[in-house]
């Protein structure tokens, strides 16, 4: 009996134990073969949330689909800090540069409903004003309407995809 396993795992540090072990004890993978593979394609997540979709077959053949952190997590990541403010319009966790939003947002395109770039930057940036973080000491609204207004389009340019 074939099937997927869904869990949020940390980056490059999976172990056989919660949440993953006691999903995967009843199937007939190797665990430790699941582990390794995990912990190498998540390798550059270090630590950071990442979502894991584990299918497997009933000859205990897998396949492991990698997804992208949520924003959140790579922005506290980037940034360094543990937890969001709790009031995000008056204290502020941290500040990023332009170019971490960059980033960032290039980590999450795809999984963005934007097309542009530019616009990727900008659901970053939503997110940051819920978490309480600073764009380059600015209120992350006021930078979002300075990328609207042009001023960050030298950074934001989309790049040509071959």
């Amino acid at each position: 009996m074939a099937g997927t396993i869904e869990v949020l795992v940390a980056g490059g540090q999976v172990d056989p134990g919660p949440p993953l072990g006691p999903e995967l004890g009843p199937t007939p993978v190797d665990v430790q073969a699941v582990v390794g593979e995990i912990n190498d394609q998540t390798e550059a997540f270090d630590g950071t949330e990442v979502p894991v979709t584990v299918e497997y077959e009933d000859d205990g053949s897998f396949s492991i689909d990698v997804g992208v952190p949520p924003t959140a997590a790579l922005i506290k990541d980037e940034a360094g800090f543990e937890t969001g403010s709790g009031e995000p319009q008056a204290d502020f966790v941290a500040d990023l540069s332009m170019e971490q939003v960059k980033t960032i947002a290039e980590q999450k395109h795809p999984d963005l409903l934007s097309y542009e770039l530019k616009q990727a930057a900008k659901e970053i940036i939503g997110t940051c004003v819920t978490l309480g973080v600073t764009i380059e000491g600015d209120d992350p609204r006021e930078v979002a309407a300075k990328i609207d207004d042009g001023e960050y389009d030298g950074i934001l340019a989309d790049e040509a995809t071959a």
